[in-house]
């Protein structure tokens, strides 16, 4: 399993949101690049980020101050960047490519605007577009969409959405269980292995709940192909012994 440490940008800075709350903010002190050299020292190979400004505005406006800031992580190629947050047309995607992203990650676009998402796929090819889905359980633990920055909740399902990506060359899927996001509660287990049943050629990455060495090891061990950590990694959570055989360049 590869763990890809998290990174949220909101105004410019490294912060991170309890169950996707913009009222639930933690701001750390710590800057972005420090932490990209920090986990690259670790020998992590890639980073996620989210732009939290893009994703609740539901756009990449030229005056977001994360914008020069995901260039200048990208700048140095130390990590392969991935990064997500409000990326609703080609235009942000080439322009994430243009600043030295390697991968874009697409959410709510991924199921408002379906058919252009599979041109996306179609053009840039299944290696540089990843899909996001966040869900939250309902009562019967169905898995239940939300989009724009987890505001706007929807009736629509992981697996309906997954399904309309059927025969598409979809490759990566991140998936973060809202109601674990920042809690450190542990991962939805349960869920994962659920997506891994249905969807078993999907690169699955698993994203909330971590906090803790043996949240790792369990989702190793059902068999996810990547996990997501941010809060965990950020406060120093985990010791670096128990990263390392998540860590490529350990």
């Amino acid at each position: 399993m590869l763990l890809i440490p998290s990174i949220d940008l909101r105004g410019g800075k490294c912060v991170r949101l309890l169950k996707g709350d913009f009222a639930a903010e933690t701001r750390y002190e710590l800057a972005p690049d420090q932490l990209l050299w920090r986990y690259r020292q670790l020998g992590a190979s890639w980073l996620h980020l989210v732009d939290l400004d893009a994703a609740r505005d539901g756009t990449l406006t030229p005056d977001n101050p994360n914008r020069p800031l995901i260039q200048r992580l990208a700048a140095p190629r130390a990590l392969a960047l991935q990064v997500g947050g409000g990326i609703r047309t080609r235009a942000s995607i080439e322009e994430l490519f243009a600043l030295g992203v390697a991968r874009a990650v697409v959410g709510s676009a991924a199921v408002e605007q379906r058919e252009e998402v599979l041109q996306w796929l179609a053009i840039y090819g299944p290696d540089r577009i990843c899909l996001a889905f966040d869900v939250k359980l309902d009562e019967q633990r169905v898995p239940r969409l939300r989009t724009r920055g987890w505001k706007h909740a929807t009736a629509l399902s992981l697996w309906d959405a997954m399904d309309a990506f059927g025969g598409s060359a979809l490759k990566y899927v991140l998936c973060t269980d809202i109601d674990r996001d920042g809690a450190l509660a542990g991962p939805n287990l349960t869920l994962y292995d659920e997506c891994l049943r249905r969807f078993p050629r999907i690169q699955w990455q698993a994203s909330g709940g971590i906090g803790s060495g043996s949240d790792l090891a369990a989702l190793a061990a059902h068999g996810l192909p990547a996990a997501i950590s941010g809060k965990a990694l950020l406060e120093g959570r985990i010791a670096p012994e128990e990263l390392r055989p998540y860590l490529p360049n350990a």
